[in-house]
């Protein structure tokens, strides 16, 4: 199929599908078109044992495979998404946290990839199929940072408070930099079998993050500029869509962080541009735009994770340790949230009830999906991307459909 005819059945399949849990089931968008396509995926293949002649399943199979999800996601919604949520996040609220956003997107992705790869090699081990424990680490990059995407998702109709909502958004937009280093670092030694120098990694660090958030920030000031120079909306929309585009793209051709430059450079335009570069009928459309492209690759982003499951090949034992992940995933999140805390002596300012959420709404999406199957084809590769699937489903559906009932009952005030 071509990319027209891929892009013709996903948008439609999202717009029925949308239609339908928006009209029936009434589950949050994103997450309700997840399980809708997950639950049509699992028919097409209940359908395809029952009438094999049929060659449904073959037919969605193909079409599935067709698609690179990988490149689909880091190179093509991500750059967008991620502009279109740090455009709607206040960038004071985020300075206030500062410290404790820093020390929870580094220390506690290290921490969290440091547990989860120990874990996963026992949990390997135990069902019978041990994994070298350098790809176990890769498996802890991968699946460590939360993906911004589905966090801002949820908590648009989690009903949380502005404090928590800047401490969640602020640590999940930036996370994902730290994650795609350490993974880059960890990948780089499980397969050419070299060593992890703590050196090297900080450097890889330095450029990627800093180097991105100074790309980002100089492209995001030269548009504004630009922005302040002209009153006419339509090319003023094009021109935040061009920074996007044309940030990211450059980003990694100079091998820098593209998600933290587009990051940067959307908390600069949300924060800066339309209040000081544009007039009130520019950004009103400039935000009516964004959310709409915000909307659109999410729904489309969500049912790709659903229909991935019959790209995913999972048998008992991918099921079992896929199972056994969970928890361990959920333990080491709690531990990479909670020692930056407690390091920061910000356990008062946090409030009890915080870090549970914080914890329960580390979502895991899309990002960790398209890393996994990046890996190389290495004899492990199989289970370790059943058991990101598992943990991803687990994080998406359980997890975002009950994190608005914690954060209802989590209590705190406004002060940082």
């Amino acid at each position: 199929m071509s990319a027209i005819d891929i892009a013709a059945v996903l948008v439609t399949l999202s717009a029925v599908l949308g239609y339908l849990n928006h009209r029936y089931s009434r589950l949050p968008p994103t997450i309700g078109l997840m399980v809708m396509s997950l639950l049509a995926s699992l028919a097409v293949v209940g359908l395809g044992g029952l009438f094999p002649t049929l060659g449904l399943t073959d037919a969605m199979r193909g079409f599935v495979a067709d698609i690179d999800f990988q490149k689909t996601v880091m190179d093509g919604m991500l750059s967008l998404l991620l502009f279109a949520g740090a455009l709607h996040v206040n960038l004071g609220d985020l300075m206030e946290r500062r410290w404790a956003i820093l020390s929870l997107a580094t220390v506690g992705v290290m921490l969290s990839t440091a547990v989860v790869g120990v874990l996963a090699y026992f949990a390997f081990a135990t069902v019978g199929h041990p994994v070298p424990l350098v790809w176990c680490l890769v498996f802890g990059a991968l699946i460590s940072p939360t993906d911004p995407i589905a966090v801002l998702g949820i908590l648009k109709t989690a009903g949380a408070s502005r404090t928590l909502t800047a401490k969640i958004t602020g640590e999940s937009l930036f996370n994902d930099g730290v994650g795609v280093v350490a993974f880059i670092a960890l990948l780089h030694v499980a397969t050419t079998g070299g060593e992890v120098h703590g050196a090297h990694i900080a450097l890889l660090f330095l450029e990627e993050v800093a180097g991105g958030a100074v790309l980002g920030l100089a492209a995001g000031y030269l548009t504004y500029r630009a922005l302040r120079s002209i009153d006419h909306f339509p090319l003023e929309v094009l021109l935040t869509l061009a920074l996007t585009l044309g940030t990211y793209a450059l980003a990694g051709h100079l091998h820098l962080s593209g998600p933290i430059a587009v990051v940067v450079a959307g908390l600069l335009i949300g924060n800066r541009g339309t209040r000081l570069g544009m007039s009130a009928e520019t950004a009103e459309h400039v935000g009516n735009f964004w959310t709409l492209i915000d909307e659109i690759l999410n729904a489309v982003l969500f049912l790709l994770v659903g229909l991935e499951v019959l790209a995913v090949s999972m048998d008992a034992t991918h099921l079992l340790v896929g199972l056994m992940l969970i928890p361990i995933c959920l333990v080491a999140r709690l531990v990479s949230v909670t020692v930056p805390i407690f390091l920061l002596g910000l356990k008062r300012s946090y409030g009890r009830g915080t870090i549970p959420v914080l914890t329960w709404a580390g979502l895991k999406g899309g990002i960790s999906i398209a890393l996994a199957l990046s890996l190389p084809p290495v004899a492990d590769k199989s289970i370790l991307v059943a058991c990101t699937y598992a943990v991803v489903l687990f994080s998406m559906v359980v997890q975002g459909l009950t994190v608005g009932r914690l954060v209802g009952m989590v209590k705190e005030s406004d002060t940082p």
